[in-house]
């Protein structure tokens, strides 16, 4: 067996090992199931060990499989670096980058950053799908994409994190709700209030503030909307529905107009939460595509992002 060949067997064993299904790991190598199993039997042969454990709900490695699966994906993710640099050093960067990333974001920050790196890079494509689902890197979804963008905290420990930009969120309401309503001058008074907020997948850090020494959990007590859509919310609050504890790469131009007015920063901004806006992808080492328009992206999101750099010059705290 050559190099290459023995390489794809590699790759196929990885896919059967990371979606647990020999029917998925074949739509994303083109064959079959029972050609995939055959494949691996193959590799259990050549070996002389077992290397998954089969039955009718999903495909387990064994205590060798695990062992074997981890020296193989070294050798797999070796051998695409080395690829990478070859292809670095004698050609410009060519080829397609897959992306998922949420639509809000995408539409107002990802998609021009884009326009401006493709035209840089006239060899690469890109194909963007803007979505509101999560998307499960792990399972069906391994292989379609190459880079997905999160905001928020990383639960996937197995996943390789580039961190484009810091997260802070600021606490905003409408002039007309606050007119109406009177504003808070501390965020003890925020139970008073009616507010606007995320559903069941709240964001880690929404509402919780340093209150009499301690971070506490304080928010409107009745809630006019709650969504899973960053855009149905900014809609809500522009409109006066109540108070909203937003990213500031969603409300920063509303803020600007005024049509936003910002809460509890007498200070300036607050600072940035834990967690931010991350490029997140399977692979140790990405391609050399991948890799300059991470680059790419980092230098235009961070350290200090866009949209946050025009409130600091232009935004007065009440």
């Amino acid at each position: 067996m050559d190099a290459n060949a023995l390489t794809d067997q590699f790759r196929l064993f990885l896919a059967v090992i990371d979606t647990s299904s020999f029917s998925a790991a074949g739509r994303l190598h083109g064959l079959t199931p029972s050609s995939v199993a055959r494949r691996i039997d193959a590799l259990e042969r050549s070996l002389v060990c077992q290397l998954v454990s089969r039955n009718t709900h999903s495909i387990k490695p064994t205590a060798a499989g695990q062992v074997f699966a981890e020296r193989a994906r070294r050798i797999v993710q070796e051998l695409n670096l080395a690829r990478a640099e070859m292809t670095s050093l004698q050609s410009t960067p060519e080829g397609r980058i897959r992306i998922d990333a949420p639509a809000p974001f995408g539409r107002r920050h990802l998609a021009p950053a884009l326009a401006e790196f493709l035209q840089a890079y006239p060899g690469v494509d890109i194909q963007l799908r803007l979505i509101d689902s999560f998307v499960d890197l792990q399972g069906e979804h391994l292989g379609e994409v190459d880079l997905v963008l999160r905001i928020g905290p990383l639960a996937d420990t197995r996943l390789v994190a580039t961190a484009l930009a810091p997260m802070t969120r600021i606490v905003c309401a409408s002039p007309d709700y606050l007119t109406r309503r009177g504003t808070p001058i501390s965020v003890s008074e925020l139970p008073e209030h009616d507010g606007l907020d995320w559903d069941a997948l709240a964001p880690t850090h929404a509402w919780r503030f340093e209150h009499e020494g301690k971070l506490q959990l304080l928010r409107p007590r009745r809630l006019r909307m709650i969504a899973n859509n960053a855009e149905a919310l900014l809609c809500g609050t522009v409109a006066g529905l109540g108070i909203a504890h937003l990213p500031t790469w969603l409300i920063s131009d509303h803020l600007l107009r005024g049509e936003l007015l910002p809460l509890f920063c007498e200070q300036g901004l607050p600072e940035p939460e834990p967690s931010g806006i991350y490029a997140l992808r399977l692979t140790r080492e990405a391609d050399s595509r991948s890799r300059l328009l991470l680059e790419f992206l980092k230098n235009r999101f961070g350290p200090v992002p866009p949209w946050d750099q025009a409130l600091q010059s232009g935004l007065s705290c009440g």
